[in-house]
């Protein structure tokens, strides 16, 4: 069936969690914007564990940072504001994070501090979270750190979007771009038509490289969740090495996560699972008589600096938001708000410029 003869004014491809909140964001403002996915459940969004850690990932001093830090404080009226249109809770818990330590040397946190952010040693720790393995010497307190819970908010997102009448069009392969000889974008090919915009957003995540050359590759993450057998012990979440524990407010834990760079190979697997409960045993003992109620695997958007690409593409009516890694979640509703504000208003920010797709051009070119 050919769907896309009409005239679209801004079609963003891509229907995960940047494609739904940059759509929402855009039909807030009175824009009408179409979104094109191939396939919702591949969405990183059903993945990743939902964290809101700039604090608690030790990011150092700089443009992500600051963008990082930025999102994370939109996060309460971000989610208000989507909840009172939705009617639907998006399970945004601001519950703090620990980062236990088993080694003297991790007390030097070399990146930004903020105010409330605090050392407690193992006789402080255990009155915030007991539990904590005897190797743990203590923890690092981000208070102002948090968690969404993913399969939450993607409900709410795709409500938002019905709500605001915009166009969710699933099941769709875009194929390439048409343009003019000056570069301009006129329209994208697919297995289901062609279709036309006067302005085109390319969210597709770790898909991206399938339409321009981006240096966009997938990463794969396998998790797991827990069951307590009895009253859930953990309050807060815990950031260790190479792992974290994410308790929801039901009681349930979900432990993440693997970072493998396999391309898009399918399935969880022994070794990877292993690794997570031996990580995740080691820091809370009792977690080994807990139930694994349920295992998955999702595929993050990396790029060789781990920062994401965002703002004006290749063309000058094609814009990017793509190759957010393990921070997708807590970017979306600064990457919302920046890529409205430019596409809308053509309104640059001192957080876009690092982002650029062209400081990836010394090494290669991206071309339409």
């Amino acid at each position: 069936m050919i769907l896309g003869d009409e005239q679209r004014d801004i079609l963003i491809i891509g229907g995960g969690t940047m494609g739904l909140a940059i759509a929402i964001e855009l039909a807030l403002r009175g824009a009408r914007p179409t979104v094109l996915s191939r396939q919702f459940r591949e969405a990183a969004l059903h993945a990743a564990a939902g964290m809101l850690a700039p604090q608690a990932e030790g990011l150092p001093a700089g443009a992500m940072w600051n963008l990082c830090t930025a999102s994370r404080n939109l996060y309460p009226s971000w989610i208000d504001k989507l909840e009172q249109l939705t009617g639907l809770d998006a399970g945004y818990w601001p519950c703090g994070i620990l980062a236990p330590v088993t080694d003297e040397r991790q007390r030097d946190r070399p990146h930004p501090m903020e105010p409330d952010s605090r050392w407690l040693d193992a006789s402080e720790l255990v009155n915030y979270q007991p539990g904590f393995a005897e190797s743990v010497l203590g923890a690092w307190w981000f208070p102002q750190d948090g968690q969404v819970n993913t399969r939450n908010l993607a409900k709410v997102l795709v409500s938002a979007a019905r709500i605001l009448g915009v166009e969710v069009i699933e099941g769709i392969t875009v194929q390439r771009f048409q343009q003019t000889p000056q570069g301009e974008i006129t329209a994208l090919e697919s297995d289901r038509g062609r279709w036309s915009a006067g302005i085109y957003i390319l969210a597709t995540g770790a898909w991206a490289q399938s339409l321009l050359p981006l240096p966009v590759t997938p990463r794969k993450g396998q998790m797991l969740a827990l069951k307590p057998p009895g009253q859930p012990l953990l309050k807060h979440v815990i950031f260790g090495d190479q792992l974290y524990l994410v308790p929801r407010r039901s009681g349930k834990v979900v432990v993440g996560a693997t970072s493998e760079d396999v391309g898009f190979q399918e399935g969880t697997t022994v070794a990877g699972l292993q690794a997570l409960l031996n990580r995740a045993t080691a820091v809370i003992p009792e977690l080994a008589s807990y139930e694994v109620i349920d295992t998955w695997w999702g595929y993050r958007p990396a790029t060789p600096d781990d920062l994401p690409i965002l703002g004006q593409g290749p063309a000058a009516n094609l814009y990017l938001a793509t190759g957010h890694y393990r921070n997708g979640i807590l970017l979306a509703p600064i990457t919302a708000k920046l890529m409205a504000n430019l596409i809308l208003h053509q309104t640059g920010d001192r957080h876009l410029k690092a982002f650029s797709w062209q400081r990836f051009q010394a090494s290669s070119e991206a071309r339409v």
